[in-house]
């Protein structure tokens, strides 16, 4: 077993775990709902709707997020961060093709979902081109700029370029802590361009989103009132063990549409006045998931959940000190949340023998990563 939770693992992202969380799934393996519906397990949907709420207020997410609100918005639990990227794609798709059909009746469906595009950042997860090829769209990759960010003008010379060739921009994935290097990309910028160019905006924070928790941290959602998906994991860096990944939509109503198939098998007296999440989600079975959140908020609060991010925070800056004072090595990044890239100064070559030899050892697990050819270590 590669154990991701020995303090010697260094790779890829921090899995989350905790005490009440393992108590809270054993629970949910125990009671074993299959919550698809609110009639089959009414508490297994009612405390995930409760929990995204207080989640969503941690963060201080937009009221028009939360269900709370009595608007149209709120939040659902996922598998994944792709899994989101996804959703939010299909929703954003069957937006536009509503849109398009009614200003052009006749073009068919097939006409307009060739002309689709969407947008990310060249640093952007491999799970957003993923989403596309699966939801059978183009999605372009815009240049970052020097600091590793997607910028409002990059994004809108691409729309523009986009839009004089006869496509439809339509979905645009905004991410807030890259995995290469934990970059922010302007928020601010991109999602007042997408709002003009009426292009859904999907915010993905999956690691960094937990350390919006923490007010210090939180300029990095600025612009998040122009979004209209907002994810982050939980079960990365907050105590809630996997699969825990936390999505709010501002109006669920274009995924449920997109995603509804309504056999009378499923259909109850209820319908309509609470969430049915199979509408919400790819998959129709889900577990009782909410009852992770619930746990891990009730045992340790926000304050020891902020003072848990904020130590993992300190931990970084402490190695990237050691880092800066150790003269053969250099920061290839700027040191954001809990990353750091570091690199021997000198070739790739060198950095990558440096890798497999502390990996060979068994001792330390880390991964690389490569921005504009310069190969580091995270």
């Amino acid at each position: 077993v590669t154990h991701w939770h020995s303090p010697k693992f260094h790779a890829y992202f921090p899995t989350a775990n905790s005490y009440p969380a393992i108590v809270a799934d054993m629970l949910s393996g125990a009671i074993a709902c299959i919550g698809f519906t609110w009639i089959a397990s009414p508490a297994c949907t009612e405390l995930e709707v409760v929990m995204l709420d207080w989640l969503g207020k941690m963060l201080d997410l937009p009221a028009e997020f939360l269900a709370c609100s009595g608007g149209k918005g709120g939040g659902v639990i996922q598998g994944t961060a792709s899994e989101s990227t996804l959703v939010a794609l299909l929703g954003a798709k069957a937006k536009k093709l509503q849109e398009v059909k009614a200003q052009h009746p006749e073009w068919d469906e097939h006409t307009i979902i060739g002309k689709l595009v969407g947008y990310s950042s060249a640093q952007a997860h491999s799970s957003v081109e993923r989403a596309g090829l699966l939801g059978g769209v183009k999605l372009r990759s815009v240049p970052a700029d020097e600091h590793n960010r997607l910028r409002g003008d990059a994004l809108e010379a691409a729309i523009k370029q986009d839009l004089a060739d006869g496509l439809i921009p339509f979905y645009a994935v905004v991410t807030l802590g890259t995995t290469n290097s934990c970059a922010f990309d302007r928020l601010d910028e991109c999602g007042p361009v997408a709002n003009k160019h009426n292009v859904w905006v999907h915010v993905d924070a999956a690691y960094a989103g937990s350390a919006f928790i923490c007010p210090e941290y939180r300029h990095h959602m600025k612009g998040i009132e122009t979004a209209d998906s907002f994810n982050f994991n939980p079960h990365k860096w907050m105590l809630v063990n996997f699969d825990c990944s936390a999505m709010w939509l501002k109006d669920p109503s274009w995924v449920v549409n997109a995603f509804n198939v309504d056999p009378l098998y499923l259909k109850h007296d209820m319908q309509g006045s609470a969430p049915d999440y199979r509408h919400w989600q790819i998959p129709l079975g889900r577990r009782f998931r909410a009852l992770k959140l619930w746990f891990v908020l009730r045992l340790y609060g926000v304050e020891n959940l902020q003072a848990h991010i904020r130590r993992h925070c300190g931990f970084a800056n402490q190695f990237a000190d050691l880092c800066v004072q150790d003269e053969r090595f250099e920061l290839a990044a700027e040191v954001n949340m809990g990353l750091v890239c570091f690199r021997l100064k000198g070739t790739n070559e060198r950095n990558e023998a440096l890798l497999k030899r502390i990996n060979g050892r068994g001792n330390i697990h880390m991964v690389p990563a490569k921005i504009r050819d310069v190969y580091f270590l995270r």
